[in-house]
């Protein structure tokens, strides 16, 4: 583990990086905290990249997220999980379960509070995230910490099943999930909804051509009929934008925050300040 100022936008964050969660060189993460944090809400960022490429120090994936959240008392965790060929979706959800499981394990010593926890993924780590917090026995018999809530940034697979029936789905999700229905299904976060879980945003990329809002749309609609308290974010962003963008000073992260702030009332007093110029942009 080694402590690094790399990313630090203040003197006020500490980083400590490549922490092992497990076995494989690819099984560690990374943790932004203020140098001050206790008890501290904490977002938990899995890297997107087809499930194939993807590395959790990218700066789409950290850079103005910790300059947001970081500087505002959060601690930011950024993780790494083993890719394909090495480990297909399933696996790599796993990883993502040991990572979290370990995180909350350790989060005193970092400054956050294990039963504040944010779950949060992009792209292909968006429907890692939704896949863990979908299935919310598997959670119960891993003894995983309940979470506060999920932010899934532009996932086009909640129904793994339905984009893989289409006439010619891309090569990158046949050479993820396969050719076999059973495991379609096991891999569709929509699937294994089949109770309430905590607060869910999913947001969306508008511009994108293969309709991502679709997907989240129908994710979202199952989620309330079970009872969450579930949220569409249609974004006017390309896929990349919607990771990148988030955290700096616009109307984006002000919805963001707005979910954020009604997960718990410390964190609703940690956004509560914004600029001047968002207050008069996004009313």
């Amino acid at each position: 583990m080694a402590v690094t100022d790399s990313y630090a936008v203040s003197d006020n964050i500490k980083i400590l990086k490549d922490i092992p969660y497990g076995e494989s060189q690819k099984q560690k993460l990374d943790v932004y905290m203020p140098v001050d944090a206790k008890n501290a809400p904490v977002i938990f960022m899995v890297h997107g990249g087809a499930w194939r490429l993807g590395d959790k120090e990218a700066k789409a994936v950290v850079r103005n997220k910790v300059d947001h959240w970081v500087n505002k008392g959060f601690v930011f965790i950024s993780v790494n999980y083993r890719l394909l060929p090495e480990a297909h979706p399933l696996k790599q959800a796993a990883d993502v379960e040991a990572a979290l499981i370990f995180s909350q394990k350790e989060i005193d010593k970092w400054g956050g509070a294990p039963d504040k926890f944010i779950l949060m993924g992009h792209s292909a780590g968006a429907h890692l995230v939704s896949l863990v917090s979908s299935d919310l026995n598997a959670a119960r018999e891993k003894r995983i910490e309940p979470w506060l809530g999920v932010i899934s940034l532009d996932s086009a697979v909640y129904d793994v099943v339905q984009v893989m029936s289409a006439r010619r789905p891309p090569r990158f999700y046949k050479n993820a999930f396969g050719e076999k229905m059973a495991y379609w299904k096991k891999a569709s976060p929509i699937y294994q909804l089949s109770e309430k879980t905590p607060p869910f945003l999913a947001v969306c990329a508008l511009p994108r051509k293969d309709d991502s809002c679709s997907q989240a749309r129908s994710y979202i609609e199952k989620s309330k009929s079970l009872g969450t308290d579930a949220q569409l974010l249609e974004v006017d962003y390309s896929h990349k934008k919607v990771n990148s963008e988030l955290g700096k000073d616009a109307c984006y992260t002000q919805s963001v925050d707005e979910f954020l702030r009604r997960l718990h009332p410390d964190i609703n007093s940690m956004l509560s300040s914004q600029s001047a110029r968002t207050r008069k942009n996004c009313g």
